[in-house]
Formats: structure tokens, C-alpha cells, sequence
């Protein structure tokens, strides 16, 4: 039934952004008094059909703005903030990033807000706050190294210290629990204090070489403007130096810094670095974060009490008041980019964030992403060399061991193993790199050739022996347990083919019996607290053996380790991927760079079965630049990315035969939407379509996928269609398929 409305009397309504997965906005109206305390980037609680949900408001309705009169109305059901708590710049932001991604806005803002703030809980918490109640105690913690300098630390402030601080120190909650149990130490709640503490240099900075020099001048010529910088350094350059002494500069003027790293492993080593250089408040952002210290962090950056903001990809979408740099580090690394649900990538999301906010922002790298160097050629980066390594420290040299012809044990070289041994006997350390958890990623019958295959994925199951015996999918996580004969002939003899981490592990310690073995993988890391012990392991200056995975690759210092090895570099040597050559371009110069960064020289060995593959013989006999810069002769060549934009359409469902049928039938009405006017014969299409075709992993968790590539050298006009195209296809879609559009992708998998 309509609204019975007196035409005289205005309508007051706002349009929210509803987190549910449809493209448009919705009405609610409110009364005068809330229209007057409403505000955009304000949170409102409403009802959408039958749920009650939490949105944003994102545009107050002027009252001159005619309703339809057939439109029934719905109140919202209350106003939960008395302020924006998304300001104009994010908002601006979160838009283009819905717009440019194919992403429905509702869904993206709650990409913006932690947990909490999403369930619809109060803005203001209260913060929890640790006292001593027993002054000058320190002679009853004799026993516990880590309750006596928590005590410490709490009795230089005798007016209490937050949790979030102690946390940021290196102080765990089970140790501040332990002294509260031992009735020394007590916690309270208080109001938040969001006043911003000055900002003060704790150490003096390291004197830079000329090219730090050159770079950082140049950074800061750009202060109070947009511009992008690529710091394209080798590999133990100090680009951490130039990064801390650039924020100097930004602090100082009372400003926000937002820094991002591609992984949590890399956020305890980075927050040592700033807290020993700046004495200001940090704030630390990402998933390892329980929700109350998510929100507190959050608040402390939306408030302007944070100086510095670390997090990772999902922080650059974090209100910041006076945000003056932004740095992304490792801006090459496939982290930064969400492969499921809101498919963004925070480099580029970064880019406009940086545009929006009038300053600089940093992308920093020994192995620069292809696209990266394709945007300097464009003139849309400057880009910023560092040639010479930090200190006496020298580039490491490449050795190829040919596994054709070379005398092997447990999978590694005689020459591999015993140039271990030279390396342990000088008591230094050993760096041996795996991209393969588990034991073995392949079990067979030696009698039948039967091997143990995923039944729901076309992939084989994986040989785990941790924490027990048993067969582990690393794609749909389907375990089972491991049989003791072959199922298909029933002979016993059944045989690990191929090695992962744990067998590496197993290996090592029988051929280097007295040697501490240091295993990092996504296994031995899972517990709260496991990483942080495993690197104060690895900075005793003790001989050891690291062993692991991709954890272990990126932006650590290791000033210990003089030896690198890449036990097998032939997967990335050999993929249907087009990216797959820079991926392993880049993760062998990353692992490479963390041998001989301390005061002596490194090497890196490298197993392969390729040893005369042009990638390979252009890093050894040149260096990483000299392969980027063939690499965009080759994608130039073959018309692909950057040099063309690209969209992923992923179908799954039951069937195959239907996936391909309405991908097909989709790609036609695109082609006729995109294409007005005939063609000259010469010409190609204004979006080249590819495929349908199955993916490279067709089968996954039971269900069948099929990929479709969109290319076209005219990014608009190829969003313009798209935009169009892709409402349509989300209407026409049968209910038993699922979809998704994956813009700019990184991966074609």
C-alpha cells in the first residue's frame, strides 16, 4: 500500500551501502532530528527483508527531491555513530575500488571496517589498562626472564600502560596474566585516549651511501604531492633506510605514514626497526589480531593517534586524518592482491589512495613487478635505483648444478651437500629453500603404479607424518588417513615419490646428525607465537641449517646466513602461466638475497634439471632488470599484460558441458554489445575474448572450472562494456553455477 504523504511536508531519507551482494544502494528514511545528526560515512542499523543488518550511509537525499509516490519506505532502525567515521577520502576510495573491481559498494565497505564496527557494537570501548599494585617486586621474578622485564616495563609508568602498547613491546598476555595471578599487577578498563602523542626520534639515523642519498632528496622534493616512486634496490640495499628516513621527514610535520608489507611474518622485524628509530604511537593492522585490538588499532588510525599505520593489504583501506606517505614494501609479491571474494590489489588500490591524499607514495623492491616497470616506460613512476649493497656486504654468486649428471643423496647434489658441510664447519648458516610442505607430494604403488589422487580435486594428496600419518589435500583440505597397502593391487610396497619440507627435515638430520635444524613452513608456524621464537633462533650467531618455504624468502635479514639453496626451481621453469617465468625470476633473486648479507661473502646453488633455460642464463650472466627488460619485449610482442588489460571470468559448477555453454553463450552478447560497427579486416576486436576453456585445474573440491579472458588495449572503454555486460551475465546465471570476475588478474588459475 503507498505512503499517505502530505505533499507539503518533506521527506527525509539518506541511501545506504547494504552488505549484501547486490550492486545498488538502497533508501530509508528517518526522521527530522536524524537527518540532522546523520552523516555520510556514519553507520546505521536497518532491516533488509527479513535480516537486520549494518550499513554506511553514503548520500544524504536533499528534501526538495521528489519521491515517487508508489515507493513504500522502510525507517532505518537506528543511527549507531554521531560522526563519520569514514571520511570523504576513503569513502571516494571505496567507491572507485567497487567500480573498478566489478564489486557490489555495500560489500566493499565492510572491507574498511574491522569486525566490531561491522557487527554494529559501539564505537567507543573501553581500553584495557595494566597497573602495578606491588612497587619494587623484582627480586620475587628471579625465575621468568619475560614476567621480570614486563614488571619493568610497567613500573616506569606508574599511571598504567595499555595493552596495546605492551603488546607492541613484545609482551605476551599470558605473561601480564601470570604476574596478575601472582597479585603484582592488575588491569582496568578506561576511556580511550585518543590525543596524539608527539613524535620523537629515538636513534639517529644511519649516514646514507649516494645513491640512499639521491633517492631520499628526491622523495622529498614531492611532499605535498602526489607522485609514485619506484625504489628499485638490490637485494640488501638498504631501502628500509631510505623508507625510515623519508618518515622522519613526514612525521616531523605531524603527518600519518601508512606502511604496508606483503605478510604478518614480516610485521614483528619491521615494528622493531621503526620502534628503535621513532618514539610516536604505531598502530598494527592485519588478520593475527584478536577483534577488540583490531578495532583499538583501527580507532588510533581513524583518530590520528597512530603516526605510523603497519599492516597489511587490507590496511590501505584504513581512515587516516593526515595521511602523508605511503610505503609498500616488497610491492612485487602476490599477497598484496585478494585472491577470493573483493578481488583488489593494494599496490594499485594504493596508487589512487596516494592520488586522492596529495602525497608520496613508495613502492620498494629488489624484484619489481613487471607491470611496475611497464608504468615507469609510461612515465607514471619515477623510478629510484640502489646499486650498492648496505655496509661491506657483496651480491652473492650463482652456481647451477645440473641434476642430469650430478651424484645425488636424498634429493640433493654430493656438491650441494658438501658445500653444507664447508659452510657448517666455518660455524655460519645454511638457507635451503622448498616450495613444498608435507612429506612427499606424491604416494605410488611400486607394484601397480597406483597413486593416492585427491577424489575431489584433479590433484594428487600430499604424505604428511606430522602431527600424524595421513594424506592431506592442499586444495580442498579433504585428509585421509594413510592405507598400509595399495588399494588397488593390495601389495604393501608403497613408495613416497618426490620431496616436501618435512622429508627435507628428515634427510638433513641423518646426513647432519649434530646440527640444529630449523624448519619454516605454514605447519610449524600455525601456533601464536611460533615465528617470533623461531627468529630469535636464527639471530644467535649459531650454526643451523633453515629450512622452508616462501616464508623464508621475503625481506628477512639473516646476517648469518653465507649459503642459499634452491633445491627445485623447474616448476616455475615449466608453466602454462604467462607470469609463472617472472614469479620465478623474483623468488629466486629474493631467496638468493638473503645469503652474505653480514660481513661475509654469500653463494647460491640452484638444482635443475634446466640448467641451460634462458631465464636462468640471463639472472646468472646478468641480473634481474636485464630479464625485465626482455620480458616486456616478449609481452609487447605477444600483446599481453601490461601492454594489454586483462579480466578473468571463473565459472564452476557440476558440469562442465554448462559452465562452457554459458560462458560461450555470455562472450557472444559481449562481443556483439562491444562491437557497433563492422570491423576493418586488419584490426583486432575492441575486447579479444579467449576461451572458454577448462582451467589448468579443472576439477577442484568436487566441482568443475572453466576460465575466460578478457583482453583489450583500451582500459575505459573495455569497463564501459564490461560494467554493462557483467549485470547481465549476474541476472542470467543459472542458480547452480557460480561465478566470479577477477579484474587485473595475477594468476591464471
Amino acid at each position: 500500500m503507498p505512503n499517505s504523504v502530505d505533499p507539503n511536508s518533506p521527506i527525509y531519507r539518506i541511501r545506504v551501502a547494504v552488505p549484501v551482494h547486490l550492486y545498488d544502494c538502497f533508501d530509508y528514511k528517518l526522521s527530522a532530528e536524524q537527518y540532522q545528526q546523520a552523516h555520510i560515512g556514519a553507520r546505521v542499523a536497518i532491516s533488509f527483508g527479513r535480516r537486520h543488518l549494518i550499513g554506511v550511509i553514503v548520500e544524504k537525499i536533499p528534501t526538495d527531491v521528489p519521491l515517487n509516490s508508489s515507493f513504500q519506505l522502510k525507517a532505518i532502525d537506528a543511527l549507531l555513530d554521531d560522526r563519520a567515521i569514514l571520511n570523504e577520502q576513503v569513502l571516494s576510495l571505496l567507491t572507485w575500488s567497487a567500480n573498478y573491481y566489478q564489486f557490489p559498494l555495500g560489500e566493499v565497505i565492510q572491507t574498511a571496517l574491522p569486525s566490531l564496527l561491522r557487527q554494529g557494537k559501539p564505537y567507543n570501548l573501553l581500553a584495557t589498562v595494566w597497573n602495578v599494585l606491588k612497587p619494587g617486586a623484582e627480586n620475587e621474578l628471579k625465575r621468568s626472564e619475560k614476567q621480570r622485564n614486563a614488571y619493568k616495563l610497567l613500573s616506569v609508568h606508574p599511571q598504567g600502560t595499555s595493552e596495546h602498547l605492551l603488546n607492541l613491546s613484545g609482551i605476551e598476555n599470558s605473561t601480564l596474566k601470570a604476574l596478575q595471578k601472582k597479585g603484582l599487577i592488575d588491569t582496568a578498563l578506561k576511556p580511550q585516549d585518543f590525543s596524539a602523542p608527539p613524535v620523537q626520534m629515538a636513534q639517529m639515523p644511519l649516514t646514507a651511501n649516494p645513491d640512499q642519498r639521491l633517492a631520499i632528496q628526491q622523495i622529498l622534493k614531492a611532499q605535498n604531492k602526489y607522485q609514485a616512486f619506484l625504489l628499485d634496490g638490490l637485494t640488501g640495499s638498504g631501502k628500509t633506510e631510505v623508507y625510515l628516513q623519508v618518515m622522519q621527514e613526514v612525521l616531523k610535520k605531524g603527518k600519518q605514514v601508512l606502511v604496508l608489507v606483503p605478510e604478518i611474518g614480516l610485521t614483528p622485524q619491521t615494528i622493531d626497526r621503526f620502534q628503535s628509530r621513532f618514539h610516536c604511537h604505531i598502530a598494527l593492522l592485519h588478520s593475527g589480531l584478536n577483534d577488540s585490538k583490531r578495532l583499538q588499532a583501527w580507532q588510533y588510525a581513524e583518530t590520528g593517534k597512530a603516526a605510523i599505520i603497519l599492516g597489511t593489504r587490507s590496511a590501505i583501506y584504513t581512515p587516516m586524518p593526515n595521511l602523508g606517505l605511503i610505503i609498500l614494501d616488497e610491492e612485487h609479491d602476490l599477497s598484496f592482491k585478494q585472491q577470493e571474494g573483493f578481488r583488489y590489489h593494494a599496490r594499485d588500490v594504493g596508487l589512487y589512495r596516494a592520488a586522492l591524499a596529495k602525497c608520496p607514495i613508495i613502492l620498494g623492491s629488489a624484484t619489481p613487478s613487471i607491470d611496475s616497470y611497464h608504468l615507469v616506460e609510461q612515465g607514471k613512476l619515477t623510478c629510484l635505483e640502489l646499486n650498492q649493497r648496505a655496509g661491506n656486504a657483496i651480491m652473492p654468486k650463482m652456481h647451477v648444478i645440473d641434476l642430469k649428471i650430478a651424484k645425488k643423496q636424498h634429493g640433493m647434489s654430493q656438491q650441494l651437500l658438501d658445500e653444507i658441510g664447508k659452510c657448517l664447519a666455518r660455524k655460519e648458516q645454511v638457507l635451503i629453500f622448498l616450495n613444498r610442505r608435507g612429506y612427499a607430494p606424491v604416494l605410488l604403488c611400486e607394484q601397480c603404479a597406483w597413486q593416492a589422487n585427491c577424489p575431489h580435486c584433479d590433484a594428487h594428496l600430499t604424505l604428511h607424518y606430522q602431527p600424524y600419518s595421513h594424506l592431506h589435500c592442499h586444495h580442498c583440505s579433504t585428509i585421509q588417513r594413510l592405507p598400509s597397502a595399495c588399494p588397488a593391487c593390495h601389495h604393501t610396497s608403497l613408495k613416497p615419490i618426490g620431496m616436501g619440507t618435512a622429508k627435507v627435515e628428515a634427510s638433513l638430520q641423518e646426513l647432519f646428525p649434530d646440527q640444529l635444524i630449523i624448519r619454516v613452513d605454514r605447519d610449524s608456524t600455525s601456533r601464536v607465537g611460533s615465528w617470533q621464537k623461531i627468529q630469535e633462533q636464527i639471530h644467535q650467531n649459531k650454526s643451523a641449517i633453515l629450512l622452508g618455504t616462501q616464508m623464508l624468502a621475503k625481506g628477512h635479514h639473516f646476517p648469518y646466513v653465507t649459503l642459499v639453496a634452491i633445491l627445485d626451481i623447474d616448476a616455475g621453469l615449466l608453466s602454462v602461466d604467462f607470469r609463472a617465468p617472472e614469479r620465478t625470476a623474483q623468488l629466486i633473486v629474493q631467496v638468493a638475497g638473503r645469503s652474505g648479507r653480514g660481513e661475509k661473502k654469500g653463494d647460491v646453488y640452484l638444482q635443475t634439471h634446466r640448467p641451460d633455460h634462458p631465464l636462468l642464463l640471463t639472472l646468472i650472466h646478468k641480473d634481474y632488470r636485464a630479464f625485465a627488460k626482455q620480458t616486456l619485449i616478449e609481452r609487447q610482442q605477444a600483446l599481453l599484460p601490461p601492454y594489454r588489460y586483462a579480466a578473468l571470468l571463473r565459472c564452476e559448477s557440476r558440469s562442465q558441458e554448462n559452465n562452457q555453454q554459458f560462458l560461450k553463450q555470455m562472450s557472444q552478447q559481449l562481443q556483439q554489445q562491444s562491437t557497433p560497427v563492422p570491423l576493418p579486416p586488419a584490426s583486432l576486436p575492441l575486447i579479444d575474448i579467449w576461451g572458454p576453456i577448462p582451467a589448468p585445474m579443472e576439477r577442484k573440491a568436487g566441482r568443475y572450472q572453466a576460465h575466460m579472458v578478457l583482453l583489450s588495449a583500451e582500459r575505459a572503454k573495455m569497463h564501459f562494456y564490461l560494467r554493462h555486460w557483467w549485470q547481465q551475465l549476474l541476472k542470467e546465471k543459472p542458480s547452480d553455477l557460480k561465478i566470479s570476475i577477477d579484474i587485473d588478474p595475477q594468476e591464471l588459475n
